[in-house]
């Protein structure tokens, strides 16, 4: 989708739609899901009010590195990184350096810029970010799972790239809500199961309403395009308080 395209840093996920939104950045990449960790709360939360929407997504392999301004793990005092990376080498973390604070930021690349101008401080991020802040990689993949996975979306506004047609195999990624009443959400299953439309994925939300209420982020199966697919989300669509598409994109096997 992206190509070769310039690169614009942000502290945060928030940064990244913001961006994405107003239309300074022509798309945005944030996190989703994480291997280990599961979900990543604060883009689900971004998704809910954003006019931007999903064409694509990636999954990469994550590598961790300790980034610090001096080649050493003597007298470090603060760990900085997104609150999933500190969770994602925290074995690693309480073998090698017991003492030393974990501070949750905003992303990694906020905790390698923040680690390089204190020299008590460290952060976990990439290579890329070493480069970008001047850090040396005292430590190299310190994450506790060598498989460690995240999956991350790629976001745009409608405008500057309308949804993908459907290809090969697709996932269709949606936002809901049903009334708090008994069976709501059972029956939120049944269009999938009657339509032959398999859900891979089901999250909820707090609505923040103060009434125990949520939202549902669900991944489907297939593509808006395919009758089965279009069956179901019409029923469901009938169902639901609140409703929104956040995209169809192709997916990897």
């Amino acid at each position: 989708v992206l190509g070769a395209a310039d690169l614009v840093y942000c502290a945060s996920f928030d940064e990244v739609f913001h961006a994405t939104a107003s239309g300074s950045a022509q798309y945005g990449v944030v996190g989703v899901e994480n291997s280990n960790e599961g979900v990543v709360t604060r883009s689900l939360d971004m998704f809910l009010h954003s006019p931007t929407h999903v064409v694509g997504e990636v999954s990469l392999l994550v590598r961790h590195n300790l980034l610090r301004s001096s080649n050493s793990l003597e007298g470090i005092e603060v760990v900085l990184a997104h609150p999933q990376a500190l969770a994602q080498c925290q074995n690693w973390l309480a073998k090698h350096l017991p003492h030393a604070e974990r501070r949750a930021v905003s992303s990694n690349a906020e905790g390698a810029r923040l680690a390089a101008a204190n020299p008590a401080w460290a952060g976990l991020a990439s290579e890329r970010a070493a480069t970008r802040f001047g850090l040396h990689i005292v430590a190299h993949a310190i994450q506790d799972d060598a498989y460690n996975r995240t999956r991350f979306a790629i976001i745009c506004l409608p405008q500057t790239l309308a949804m993908p047609p459907a290809s090969e195999r697709d996932c269709t990624s949606l936002i809901v809500s049903v009334p708090n009443q008994p069976g709501a959400v059972h029956d939120l299953l049944v269009p999938l199961k009657n339509n032959g439309v398999s859900m891979t994925r089901f999250e909820s939300r707090p609505a923040r309403t103060g009434q125990w209420e949520y939202y549902f982020y669900i991944d489907l199966e297939g593509h808006p395009s395919q009758p089965n697919v279009a069956a179901a989300l019409a029923e469901l669509r009938n169902l639901c308080a609140f409703y929104k598409v956040l995209g169809a994109y192709p997916v990897k096997a």
